[in-house]
């Protein structure tokens, strides 16, 4: 649904320009930190209804790690509330380090709900963007 905001944690200034022209034109509201740090201090006050995350930011394992504490649901664990909050991971890194991963066959080591990889098409990122704020959870792919 349009007007909606998505944390879009991104340090490539490029691509958040593309990112940003892409989503707004969708009509999504778009609040960017460069790094996981950021992140998480700015989470609390921008209540997202999406993440969209890059995983190589700050360090190759910053967004794993970011996918982490956010996913973490004890009730103490500091993000808490944010356990359910729809992840989409948009990344570079198989081109980068021939890895490949996807939440379907990965969900314990990418604790994330869906998967795409860069570059995509402007359709397709709608596409699932609208898909996880519609359904708020996993896909499947």
């Amino acid at each position: 649904m349009a007007g909606q905001t998505i944390l879009l944690v991104e340090d490539d200034p490029d691509a958040v320009a593309a990112l940003r022209a892409v989503l707004e034109a969708g009509g999504y509201r778009l609040v960017c930190v460069p790094d996981s740090r950021r992140a998480l201090a700015s989470i609390g006050d921008v209540e997202p209804d999406l993440i969209i995350l890059d995983i190589m930011l700050e360090s190759e394992t910053a967004g794993f790690e970011l996918a982490y504490h956010l996913r973490n649901p004890a009730a103490q664990a500091p993000y808490a509330r944010f356990a359910r909050l729809p992840i989409l991971v948009l990344t570079g890194m198989a081109q980068v380090r021939q890895m490949d991963f996807s939440p379907r066959t990965n969900v314990s080591f990418l604790p994330v709900d869906a998967y795409l990889e860069k570059p995509v098409a402007p359709a397709v990122l709608l596409g699932r963007v609208a898909a996880l704020l519609r359904t708020g959870h996993r896909e499947e792919e």
